[in-house]
């Protein structure tokens, strides 16, 4: 079976691709058209194919530095670069795709002329929005395998699913058509019209456009890399089995963090039932044999052997409390396949933990 992690590499990889060739080949025509027409609104969707070509190349590169395995520098891995490059991404979005693209529509304003040759600029826009809504597609594909991977819907996992590359690539991709969408009625409004303010228009409507999805994009990837703590009903499935287990009494102070894409850490602290974890393990190493060792040293006239055979009952019984942990992790991660990392403290009540 392939793991969470892997799922959302192979789908985010995909997307990823497909959104770069797509991208290329619509600046591409975008470039040459925007060279014949001098439309402000078709150099708007040049600046903006541009911005979406650098920020999948940085989306790409995120995926592959990701990839890297744990080392002493960075013990819980580098999945977390996949929201660093996607946050770089979208921040280039708002600067490049929107800040400049309003600049360029509002100086020209009331300088502006109507664009030459529109049936070129028609023709380019019907193609690249076939080409986006491919890519679109694809991306859609994407999420929506991610969000059945998680076990959430659509909508959720847009918010808050913990993959940031597919759901960068819809909605760039998605604003990319709808940009696409907005120039054609630009250029309709001005070859309608005759009046060429539609175009600089144009130009500034498809650059708030890019700045909503950058500013969607930047808050995402914040909560990402201040350290998100994973889904509540993942928390409850975990505080469920920990507060029904006979050896655990009390769970105090329970975290729990977003390392990466399917990768979580989780960690409590927890007072144990001493009566049950002695029970359990002399119902695995046999009362009798530990009784009679204890009858024998009583009987000695001094208490050496007493103090000798309860150290090494106590020695026992912590390598039992160790098995314990030991278990309680292995059944975390089983119930939530996602916890690398499970961290379980003995509780002390003498100085408890802070709220």
């Amino acid at each position: 079976m392939i793991s969470l992690p892997l799922n959302f590499f192979i789908f985010s990889q995909r997307a990823v691709t497909t959104a770069l060739c797509c991208n290329f080949l619509v600046f591409s025509l975008k470039f040459g058209v925007w060279l014949s027409t001098s439309s402000h609104v078709m150099l708007a969707e040049v600046v903006h194919s541009v911005a979406d070509f650098a920020n999948q190349a940085l989306l790409a590169y995120g995926l592959s530095s990701s990839r890297r395995a744990p080392d002493a520098l960075h013990p819980y891995g580098y999945s977390k670069e996949r929201f660093v490059w996607s946050l770089i991404s979208a921040v280039g979005i708002f600067c490049l795709g929107s800040g400049a693209t309003i600049v360029h529509g509002v100086q020209n304003l009331w300088t502006s002329q109507p664009p030459e040759h529109i049936e070129y600029a028609a023709l380019v826009i019907g193609g690249s929005f076939i080409m986006e809504g491919a890519s679109l597609l694809v991306a859609i594909h994407a999420v929506r395998k991610g969000a059945a991977a998680e076990g959430m819907n659509v909508r959720d996992y847009v918010w808050r699913g913990h993959d940031p590359t597919s759901v960068a690539v819809m909605t760039e991709d998605g604003a990319a058509v709808t940009g696409l969408a907005i120039a054609a009625a630009s250029l309709v409004a001005v070859n309608t019209t005759g009046n060429a303010i539609y175009d600089p228009v144009g130009s500034i409507v498809v650059g708030n456009l890019l700045g909503m999805v950058a500013i969607f994009l930047i808050q995402r990837n914040r909560h990402a890399l201040i350290g998100r703590a994973i889904d509540d009903h993942d928390m409850e499935k975990v505080l469920h089995f920990l507060k029904n287990d006979p050896v655990v009494d009390a769970v105090y102070d329970c975290k729990s963090e977003v390392i990466g894409p399917g990768f979580f850490r989780f960690k409590a602290e927890i007072d144990f039932n001493g009566v049950v974890l002695v029970q359990n393990y002399l119902k695995r190493t046999g009362r009798e044999e530990w009784a009679k060792q204890f009858r024998e040293a009583a009987k000695q006239e001094d208490d050496s052997s007493l103090l000798k055979i309860m150290s090494n009952y106590g020695e026992e019984v912590v390598t039992a409390l160790g098995s314990e942990v030991d278990r309680l992790e292995k059944e975390i991660q089983e119930i939530v396949p996602g916890i690398k990392h499970v961290d379980i403290e003995a509780h002390n009540p003498i100085s408890p933990s802070p709220p």
